[in-house]
Protein backbone atom coordinates (compact mmCIF):
# COMPACT_ATOMS: atom_id res chain seq x y z
CA UNK A 1 0.00 0.00 0.00
CA UNK A 2 1.43 3.60 -0.61
CA UNK A 3 0.45 6.10 2.23
CA UNK A 4 0.82 9.65 1.47
CA UNK A 5 0.89 12.02 4.28
CA UNK A 6 1.99 15.12 5.90
CA UNK A 7 1.30 13.89 9.59
CA UNK A 8 3.97 10.36 9.80
CA UNK A 9 3.40 9.92 13.13
CA UNK A 10 -0.45 9.29 12.63
CA UNK A 11 -0.02 7.32 9.60
CA UNK A 12 2.95 5.38 11.00
CA UNK A 13 0.77 4.25 13.79
CA UNK A 14 -2.10 3.07 11.62
CA UNK A 15 -0.02 1.19 9.39
CA UNK A 16 1.59 -0.48 11.87
CA UNK A 17 -1.78 -1.46 13.74
CA UNK A 18 -3.21 -3.08 10.65
CA UNK A 19 0.16 -5.98 11.14
CA UNK A 20 -0.13 -8.67 13.89
CA UNK A 21 3.62 -8.77 14.78
CA UNK A 22 5.61 -10.09 17.77
CA UNK A 23 8.43 -8.14 17.31
CA UNK A 24 9.34 -5.02 14.71
CA UNK A 25 13.14 -3.89 14.41
CA UNK A 26 13.70 -0.61 12.22
CA UNK A 27 17.05 -0.50 10.01
CA UNK A 28 18.68 2.87 9.40
CA UNK A 29 21.92 4.39 8.49
CA UNK A 30 23.79 6.05 11.59
CA UNK A 31 22.74 9.57 9.88
CA UNK A 32 19.50 9.05 9.53
CA UNK A 33 19.11 7.40 12.69
CA UNK A 34 19.35 10.47 14.61
CA UNK A 35 17.56 12.72 12.16
CA UNK A 36 15.15 10.78 10.53
CA UNK A 37 14.29 8.18 13.03
CA UNK A 38 13.23 10.46 16.52
CA UNK A 39 9.99 11.88 14.85
CA UNK A 40 8.67 8.71 14.47
CA UNK A 41 9.36 8.21 18.65
CA UNK A 42 5.36 8.56 19.61
CA UNK A 43 4.70 5.90 17.09
CA UNK A 44 7.39 3.71 17.61
CA UNK A 45 7.60 4.22 21.61
CA UNK A 46 4.50 1.18 22.29
CA UNK A 47 6.35 -1.28 20.17
CA UNK A 48 9.53 -1.72 21.73
CA UNK A 49 11.62 -1.72 19.11
CA UNK A 50 14.85 -2.63 18.56
CA UNK A 51 17.32 -0.03 15.87
CA UNK A 52 19.92 -1.65 13.37
CA UNK A 53 21.96 1.24 12.11
CA UNK A 54 24.31 0.57 9.72
CA UNK A 55 27.05 3.17 7.67
CA UNK A 56 25.69 5.31 4.95
CA UNK A 57 26.57 5.56 1.32
CA UNK A 58 26.42 3.12 -1.53
CA UNK A 59 30.11 1.74 -1.06
CA UNK A 60 28.33 -0.24 2.30
CA UNK A 61 25.59 -1.48 0.35
CA UNK A 62 27.65 -4.65 0.56
CA UNK A 63 26.80 -8.00 1.65
CA UNK A 64 29.03 -7.90 4.44
CA UNK A 65 26.46 -4.51 5.65
CA UNK A 66 23.78 -7.05 4.89
CA UNK A 67 24.89 -9.76 6.94
CA UNK A 68 25.25 -7.40 9.50
CA UNK A 69 21.47 -6.77 9.43
CA UNK A 70 20.58 -10.43 9.37
CA UNK A 71 22.86 -11.03 12.83
CA UNK A 72 21.04 -8.21 14.34
CA UNK A 73 17.83 -9.43 13.34
CA UNK A 74 19.00 -13.04 14.84
CA UNK A 75 19.96 -11.54 17.87
CA UNK A 76 17.01 -9.80 18.16
CA UNK A 77 14.80 -12.94 18.27
CA UNK A 78 13.02 -11.98 15.25
CA UNK A 79 11.16 -14.72 13.60
CA UNK A 80 8.66 -15.29 10.58
CA UNK A 81 5.99 -13.15 12.31
CA UNK A 82 8.24 -10.49 12.50
CA UNK A 83 8.35 -6.49 11.20
CA UNK A 84 11.08 -4.77 9.90
CA UNK A 85 10.68 -1.22 9.16
CA UNK A 86 13.53 1.06 7.23
CA UNK A 87 13.67 4.51 7.34
CA UNK A 88 15.88 6.22 4.93
CA UNK A 89 17.44 6.66 0.90
CA UNK A 90 17.61 3.99 -1.60
CA UNK A 91 20.94 1.71 0.32
CA UNK A 92 18.48 1.45 3.08
CA UNK A 93 15.14 0.84 1.10
CA UNK A 94 17.50 -1.58 -1.17
CA UNK A 95 19.34 -3.66 1.36
CA UNK A 96 17.21 -3.68 4.33
CA UNK A 97 14.00 -5.14 1.73
CA UNK A 98 16.89 -7.47 0.56
CA UNK A 99 17.08 -8.60 4.32
CA UNK A 100 13.76 -8.73 4.89
CA UNK A 101 12.94 -11.16 1.76
CA UNK A 102 16.09 -13.13 2.78
CA UNK A 103 15.60 -13.56 6.68
CA UNK A 104 13.86 -16.77 7.07
CA UNK A 105 12.67 -16.71 3.46
CA UNK A 106 10.97 -13.44 3.89
CA UNK A 107 9.82 -11.44 6.66
CA UNK A 108 7.18 -8.20 6.07
CA UNK A 109 8.82 -4.82 5.70
CA UNK A 110 7.52 -1.01 5.56
CA UNK A 111 9.52 1.61 3.74
CA UNK A 112 9.58 5.08 5.05
CA UNK A 113 12.02 7.23 2.08
CA UNK A 114 13.54 9.74 3.30
CA UNK A 115 15.06 11.09 0.65
CA UNK A 116 13.64 12.40 -2.56
CA UNK A 117 14.96 9.69 -4.76
CA UNK A 118 13.72 6.94 -2.55
CA UNK A 119 10.02 8.53 -2.37
CA UNK A 120 10.05 8.58 -6.45
CA UNK A 121 11.93 5.69 -6.88
CA UNK A 122 14.01 3.22 -4.44
CA UNK A 123 11.33 2.46 -2.07
CA UNK A 124 8.53 1.80 -4.22
CA UNK A 125 8.21 -1.34 -6.98
CA UNK A 126 9.59 -4.03 -4.59
CA UNK A 127 13.19 -4.14 -6.07
CA UNK A 128 15.54 -5.45 -3.26
CA UNK A 129 19.09 -5.61 -3.82
CA UNK A 130 23.03 -5.19 -2.91
CA UNK A 131 25.66 -4.24 -5.04
CA UNK A 132 28.23 -7.20 -5.60
CA UNK A 133 32.00 -7.16 -7.16
CA UNK A 134 31.60 -3.43 -8.27
CA UNK A 135 28.22 -4.11 -10.04
CA UNK A 136 25.33 -2.00 -8.98
CA UNK A 137 22.06 -3.86 -7.60
CA UNK A 138 23.92 -7.02 -8.59
CA UNK A 139 22.43 -9.44 -6.10
CA UNK A 140 18.67 -9.40 -5.45
CA UNK A 141 15.09 -10.10 -5.50
CA UNK A 142 11.75 -8.65 -6.41
CA UNK A 143 10.18 -8.74 -2.82
CA UNK A 144 7.04 -6.13 -2.24
CA UNK A 145 7.45 -4.39 0.87
CA UNK A 146 3.82 -3.86 2.91
CA UNK A 147 3.49 -0.13 3.21
CA UNK A 148 5.39 2.86 2.02
CA UNK A 149 4.55 5.68 3.56
CA UNK A 150 5.54 9.10 1.89
CA UNK A 151 5.95 12.17 4.07
CA UNK A 152 7.61 14.94 2.24
CA UNK A 153 8.40 16.50 5.35
CA UNK A 154 11.69 14.44 5.20
CA UNK A 155 13.10 16.59 2.33
CA UNK A 156 13.93 19.78 4.58
CA UNK A 157 16.77 17.11 5.64
CA UNK A 158 18.38 16.88 2.42
CA UNK A 159 20.93 19.32 0.50
CA UNK A 160 20.62 20.60 -2.49
CA UNK A 161 22.63 17.60 -4.20
CA UNK A 162 20.20 14.98 -2.44
CA UNK A 163 17.53 16.95 -3.98
CA UNK A 164 18.66 16.86 -6.97
CA UNK A 165 19.48 13.33 -7.20
CA UNK A 166 15.76 12.78 -6.50
CA UNK A 167 14.57 15.22 -9.46
CA UNK A 168 16.77 13.18 -11.92
CA UNK A 169 14.11 10.02 -11.58
CA UNK A 170 11.79 12.63 -11.50
CA UNK A 171 12.87 13.60 -14.65
CA UNK A 172 12.94 10.01 -15.81
CA UNK A 173 9.14 9.34 -14.86
CA UNK A 174 8.04 12.44 -16.96
CA UNK A 175 9.55 11.48 -19.97
CA UNK A 176 7.80 8.13 -19.30
CA UNK A 177 4.71 9.58 -18.48
CA UNK A 178 4.11 11.31 -21.36
CA UNK A 179 4.00 14.76 -23.11
CA UNK A 180 1.55 16.53 -20.98
CA UNK A 181 3.38 15.23 -17.76
CA UNK A 182 7.05 15.75 -19.39
CA UNK A 183 5.54 19.51 -20.08
CA UNK A 184 4.48 20.26 -16.61
CA UNK A 185 7.74 18.98 -15.16
CA UNK A 186 9.59 20.99 -17.07
CA UNK A 187 7.12 23.91 -16.16
CA UNK A 188 8.00 23.75 -12.44
CA UNK A 189 11.26 24.53 -10.63
CA UNK A 190 11.28 21.96 -8.19
CA UNK A 191 14.72 23.60 -6.53
CA UNK A 192 13.08 26.71 -5.58
CA UNK A 193 12.42 27.76 -1.98
CA UNK A 194 9.12 26.67 -2.00
CA UNK A 195 9.14 23.42 -2.94
CA UNK A 196 10.50 21.43 0.30
CA UNK A 197 7.54 21.50 3.01
CA UNK A 198 4.98 22.36 0.73
CA UNK A 199 1.69 20.81 -0.76
CA UNK A 200 2.95 20.63 -4.00
CA UNK A 201 5.97 18.73 -3.44
CA UNK A 202 3.54 16.04 -2.12
CA UNK A 203 1.52 16.26 -4.93
CA UNK A 204 4.46 16.53 -7.35
CA UNK A 205 5.93 13.02 -5.85
CA UNK A 206 2.53 11.18 -5.94
CA UNK A 207 2.31 12.20 -9.81
CA UNK A 208 5.91 10.95 -10.19
CA UNK A 209 5.55 7.62 -7.64
CA UNK A 210 1.84 6.63 -9.98
CA UNK A 211 4.13 6.90 -13.07
CA UNK A 212 6.18 4.45 -11.85
CA UNK A 213 3.61 2.27 -9.86
CA UNK A 214 1.23 2.38 -13.24
CA UNK A 215 4.36 0.54 -14.78
CA UNK A 216 4.89 -1.89 -12.14
CA UNK A 217 1.18 -2.98 -11.44
CA UNK A 218 1.57 -4.39 -15.58
CA UNK A 219 4.93 -5.97 -14.83
CA UNK A 220 6.01 -6.56 -11.54
CA UNK A 221 9.11 -8.75 -11.98
CA UNK A 222 10.21 -7.02 -15.18
CA UNK A 223 9.66 -9.39 -18.41
CA UNK A 224 8.69 -6.66 -20.43
CA UNK A 225 7.01 -3.14 -19.79
CA UNK A 226 9.00 -2.64 -16.49
CA UNK A 227 11.90 -2.70 -18.46
CA UNK A 228 11.06 1.06 -19.36
CA UNK A 229 12.04 2.13 -16.15
CA UNK A 230 15.62 1.19 -16.90
CA UNK A 231 15.44 4.59 -19.14
CA UNK A 232 18.79 6.10 -18.29
CA UNK A 233 19.98 3.44 -16.65
CA UNK A 234 22.20 1.12 -18.49
CA UNK A 235 24.62 4.20 -19.02
CA UNK A 236 23.79 5.64 -15.78
CA UNK A 237 25.08 2.14 -13.46
CA UNK A 238 27.71 2.21 -15.43
CA UNK A 239 28.98 5.69 -14.89
CA UNK A 240 27.59 5.10 -11.03
CA UNK A 241 29.88 2.09 -10.30
CA UNK A 242 33.19 3.35 -12.75
CA UNK A 243 32.95 6.28 -10.26
CA UNK A 244 32.42 3.99 -7.25
CA UNK A 245 35.44 1.91 -8.36
CA UNK A 246 37.88 4.87 -8.63
CA UNK A 247 36.86 5.91 -4.84
CA UNK A 248 34.80 8.85 -6.12
CA UNK A 249 31.27 7.86 -5.34
CA UNK A 250 28.36 9.80 -7.13
CA UNK A 251 24.89 10.08 -6.16
CA UNK A 252 22.71 8.00 -7.71
CA UNK A 253 20.66 10.75 -9.78
CA UNK A 254 23.88 12.37 -10.63
CA UNK A 255 24.43 9.45 -12.53
CA UNK A 256 21.18 8.55 -13.96
CA UNK A 257 20.88 11.97 -15.11
CA UNK A 258 24.05 11.49 -17.74
CA UNK A 259 22.72 8.53 -18.44
CA UNK A 260 19.17 10.08 -19.35
CA UNK A 261 21.47 12.52 -21.13
CA UNK A 262 23.45 9.98 -23.14
CA UNK A 263 20.60 7.49 -23.93
CA UNK A 264 18.40 10.15 -25.31
CA UNK A 265 21.06 10.86 -27.76
CA UNK A 266 20.70 7.13 -28.58
CA UNK A 267 16.46 7.79 -28.65
CA UNK A 268 17.06 10.09 -31.65
CA UNK A 269 19.83 7.99 -33.57
CA UNK A 270 17.85 4.99 -33.18
CA UNK A 271 13.83 5.92 -32.49
CA UNK A 272 13.60 9.11 -33.79
CA UNK A 273 13.29 11.02 -30.33
CA UNK A 274 12.36 14.63 -31.42
CA UNK A 275 15.56 16.94 -31.57
CA UNK A 276 14.23 19.90 -29.66
CA UNK A 277 12.70 17.64 -26.66
CA UNK A 278 16.75 16.64 -26.52
CA UNK A 279 18.11 19.41 -26.74
CA UNK A 280 15.80 20.87 -24.02
CA UNK A 281 16.15 18.08 -21.68
CA UNK A 282 19.89 17.72 -21.80
CA UNK A 283 19.96 21.59 -21.58
CA UNK A 284 18.32 20.92 -18.48
CA UNK A 285 20.51 18.09 -17.41
CA UNK A 286 23.40 20.33 -17.92
CA UNK A 287 22.06 23.57 -16.25
CA UNK A 288 21.20 20.86 -12.37
CA UNK A 289 24.30 18.40 -12.77
CA UNK A 290 27.33 18.31 -12.83
CA UNK A 291 29.68 17.78 -16.03
CA UNK A 292 30.48 13.78 -16.53
CA UNK A 293 34.17 13.29 -15.82
CA UNK A 294 34.24 9.76 -18.23
CA UNK A 295 37.05 10.64 -20.55
CA UNK A 296 37.73 8.52 -24.15
CA UNK A 297 40.18 6.75 -22.27
CA UNK A 298 37.27 5.68 -19.78
CA UNK A 299 34.94 4.08 -22.82
CA UNK A 300 36.19 0.44 -22.69
CA UNK A 301 35.28 -0.13 -19.03
CA UNK A 302 32.04 1.71 -18.79
CA UNK A 303 31.44 -0.39 -21.74
CA UNK A 304 32.73 -3.69 -19.98
CA UNK A 305 30.45 -2.67 -17.29
CA UNK A 306 27.57 -2.08 -19.20
CA UNK A 307 27.83 -5.92 -20.15
CA UNK A 308 26.75 -6.98 -17.01
CA UNK A 309 23.40 -5.05 -17.42
CA UNK A 310 20.12 -7.36 -16.95
CA UNK A 311 18.31 -6.53 -19.94
CA UNK A 312 21.44 -7.80 -22.17
CA UNK A 313 20.87 -10.84 -24.51
CA UNK A 314 23.94 -12.96 -25.90
CA UNK A 315 26.58 -10.12 -25.16
CA UNK A 316 24.37 -7.43 -27.15
CA UNK A 317 23.57 -3.99 -24.70
CA UNK A 318 20.02 -3.18 -24.78
CA UNK A 319 18.36 -0.03 -23.87
CA UNK A 320 14.71 0.93 -23.19
CA UNK A 321 14.51 3.45 -25.64
CA UNK A 322 11.99 7.07 -26.44
CA UNK A 323 10.70 7.51 -29.95
CA UNK A 324 8.93 10.29 -27.78
CA UNK A 325 7.85 11.03 -24.39
CA UNK A 326 5.70 8.35 -23.23
CA UNK A 327 6.02 6.05 -26.67
CA UNK A 328 8.96 3.65 -24.79
CA UNK A 329 11.07 1.02 -26.94
CA UNK A 330 12.34 -1.57 -25.62
CA UNK A 331 14.91 -4.25 -25.90
CA UNK A 332 16.76 -1.79 -28.35
CA UNK A 333 20.32 -2.77 -29.25
CA UNK A 334 23.21 -0.12 -29.17
CA UNK A 335 26.27 -1.01 -30.98
CA UNK A 336 29.57 -0.52 -29.70
CA UNK A 337 30.42 2.73 -31.36
CA UNK A 338 27.00 4.09 -30.91
CA UNK A 339 27.66 3.37 -27.31
CA UNK A 340 30.56 5.65 -27.44
CA UNK A 341 29.20 7.93 -29.38
CA UNK A 342 25.98 8.77 -26.88
CA UNK A 343 28.93 9.11 -24.11
CA UNK A 344 30.68 11.47 -26.80
CA UNK A 345 27.39 13.47 -26.91
CA UNK A 346 26.85 13.40 -23.04
CA UNK A 347 30.60 14.91 -22.61
CA UNK A 348 31.04 17.42 -25.17
CA UNK A 349 27.24 17.66 -26.10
Amino acid sequence: MLRFTTDITATLRASLSSYDYDRLFVVADTRTASVCVPPLGDALAPTGYRLITIEPGDEHKTLATLATVWDALIEGGATRHSLLLCVGGGVVTDLGGFAAATFKRGIRYVNIPTTLLAMVDAAVGGKTAIDYQGLKNEIGAFYTPSDVILCPDFLATLDADNLRSGIAEMLKHALLGGADTYAAFMSDDLLDDTFVGSSRALQLISDSVWVKRRIVEQDPCEKGLRKALNLGHTVGHALESWMLQRGTPVLHGVAVAWGLAAELYLSHMRCSFPVETLRTTVRYVREHFPPCPATCSDYDALYALMLHDKKNVEGQVRFALLAAPGSVQLDVVATKDEVFEAIDFLREG
